[in-house]
């Protein structure tokens, strides 16, 4: 069966946003079929971290207030939540909702703003990687859950999207131990489609007005597209996603666990309604490398002398001490514990612990980690 997904053409967030969303929503008759009246519905939004609308790192909130005011209209209660990287308390929720703009969105709307820092674990037998999960207490008792996700290039995983975003749901510092259990990007990539499978959210949009390309999902560049993609199957919307910025399924980690389960992975199998395609003529969009396969395993080396090659040519965090601020976040937030501070005040990375995560480029508040890429890993590892 065939999964829907509708584009709508939208140049900038000075554009009527709410009508373009009402048009793609009229696709499956509105709101109204999602939400009904008295429902609590998680606007999952994407705060990664404190950023300005601008930097293009978080949902952009036009986008925000339009979704609540289509969820108000339809009686639902619009709660607009995250767990962004690091701690997850009240006081780091304020500071990035205050950064955001989404507070202001709060306070014209009415919409609450979640600071329930709670969790709870739960048992989940049908995953395929994980058979339980912890998740934040806003999800679990949401009766509606629509994530809004931000186009974004990712250094791990190539794209972050309709699935990577409910990722999420897990909180706070949390993410960083589910992040040193599944290092291997497959084995992540399929965490990632359990947890998207446990949320089944209603609606899924993305706001690709202005996405991010290159180093996403923090330190990339914000550039123009022009899209507000929805669709009620996340694996759909993000193949569709992809596409519109040239980036070949087969390159995003998520979309290739979600083919290896028989769900909607290929363009052939999705309904695409809403604009014509024709409208975006997206070139040389910025796509990290990938980092993945090992091709020391073809070579009969000692496993010892394998991982001491494999560290020096696989990618790797390089700090830029003209940019630290010595703030730490990088090394708070570090999942095998491979950074520490050096005589200069500056992270320096354990190569042997690094497990290429790259939560220290994706959290750092300064733009100061970039992921260095030697030309021998790029020439052998695929």
């Amino acid at each position: 069966m065939e999964s829907k997904v509708v584009l709508k053409y939208c140049p900038d967030y000075t554009a009527d946003v709410e009508q373009s969303l009402r048009d793609g929503l009229a696709e499956w008759g509105g709101m109204t079929e999602f939400v009904k009246p008295g429902q609590k519905v998680l606007l999952k939004v994407n705060l990664l971290m404190k950023k300005r609308p601008e930097e293009a790192v978080t949902t952009h909130p036009s986008v925000v207030e339009a979704v609540v005011r289509l969820v108000q209209e339809a009686g639902g209660i619009p709660i607009i939540g995250d767990s962004p990287g690091g701690p997850y308390t009240v006081n780091a929720l304020q500071a990035i909702y205050t950064r955001s703009g989404l507070r202001d969105v709060a306070e014209r709307t009415g919409a609450l703003l979640n600071e329930d820092v709670g969790q709870t674990t739960l048992q989940y037998p049908e995953g395929k990687l994980v058979k339980s999960l912890t998740v934040t207490n806003c999800a679990l008792n949401a009766d509606v859950i629509i994530p809004l996700s931000k186009l974004k290039t990712h250094g791990m995983m190539t794209f972050t999207g309709a699935v990577k975003i409910l990722f999420g749901i897990i909180p706070g510092l949390l993410k960083a131990e589910y992040h040193l259990k599944m290092f291997k990007i497959p084995d992540f990539a399929d965490l990632l489609v359990d947890i998207a499978a446990w949320a089944k959210p209603s609606l899924n949009i993305m706001d690709g007005i202005v996405g991010m390309e290159g180093d996403g999902p923090s330190a990339g560049s914000p550039r123009s597209i022009g899209a507000l993609i929805l669709s009620t199957d996340p694996f759909a919307l993000d193949v569709v996603a992809a596409d519109l910025i040239g980036l070949k399924p087969e390159r995003v980690p998520t979309v290739m666990a979600a083919r290896h389960r028989e769900l909607v992975s290929r363009m052939e199998e999705i309904q695409l309604k809403g604009d014509a395609r024709s409208l975006w003529r997206i070139q040389d969009f910025v796509i990290p490398k990938a980092v993945s396969t090992n091709f020391l395993d073809m070579v009969p080396l000692p496993q010892a002398a394998k991982k001491f090659v494999l560290n020096r040519v696989r990618p790797r965090p390089v700090f830029n001490p003209a940019a630290c601020v010595g703030c730490k976040d990088c090394i708070n937030n570090c999942p095998p514990k491979a950074l520490t501070m050096d005589e200069q005040k500056h992270p320096a990375v354990d190569l042997e612990a690094c497990i290429r995560c790259f939560c220290c480029q994706e959290l750092c508040p300064q733009q100061a980690v970039k992921i260095f890429k030697p030309w021998v890993g790029k020439k052998f590892l695929k």
